[in-house]
């Protein structure tokens, strides 16, 4: 299994199914918004490449925050249920469903 940053947050939304995640992240020194929901990626900002196997989140990037929100997503009333993570916090979360 590819352990790239991408593809955990990925596998985390696959055992997380009830959420949705929102990465602020920057790459390549722009800022960009990404939301993984059910194991798949998207940028909210820009196009997303139809190939699954270019990675939308990148390794290079650098996470601002991440935000838990429940599922479904609503962008005009999101249901937070936990704002702001860090990516150090994140990775407890990864770390105890198996990603």
């Amino acid at each position: 299994m590819n352990n790239s940053v991408g593809k955990r947050l990925e596998q985390y939304t696959v055992k997380k199914s009830q959420e949705v995640l929102i990465i602020t992240v920057e790459i390549d020194d722009e800022p960009d918004k990404i939301a993984v929901f059910k194991g798949f990626s998207s940028s909210l900002m820009r196009p997303t490449a139809y190939n699954p196997d270019i990675p939308v989140l990148p390794d290079t990037a650098t996470i601002i925050t991440i935000d838990r929100i429940a599922s479904p997503y609503n962008p005009d009333s999101p249901r937070y249920l936990q704002k702001d993570i860090s990516w150090e916090d994140m990775q407890v979360l990864l770390s105890e469903v198996g990603v």
